[in-house]
């Protein structure tokens, strides 16, 4: 099942959930979130900085994850952004796949 990295930003809103349920809280929203989409969480991460969560998830396809990321942005108290994660062999995979491409002003 492909992973991703989902990052999210609270709003004040947010923030304010998040104080109220705790991190324990958000992190079982989250599962039951994934799960309900077929998928699966493997871990859950706070941070500090611009980005405040980090969620990597096997989700089953890219329509699923957009659901995921759909739902908790427009609920509006976090914007997300999803990272597709590809293992070294899908890279391997990609590297001999034949590509035709001129590059600009070649």
């Amino acid at each position: 099942m492909p992973k991703y990295l989902i990052q999210a930003s609270y709003t004040v809103d947010g923030l304010k959930g998040v104080l109220q349920e705790g991190g324990t809280g958000r992190r079982q929203a989250v599962e039951r979130l994934v799960e309900s989409v077929g998928g699966r969480v493997e871990q859950v991460y706070f941070a500090f900085g611009e980005t405040d969560v980090y969620v990597i998830a096997e989700i089953p396809n890219n329509v699923a994850s957009a659901a995921v990321g759909l739902t908790v942005s427009a609920a509006g108290k976090a914007r997300t952004r999803t990272v597709v994660l590809l293992t070294a062999e899908e890279i391997d995979e990609a590297a001999r796949q034949e590509v035709v491409y001129r590059a600009p002003g070649a």
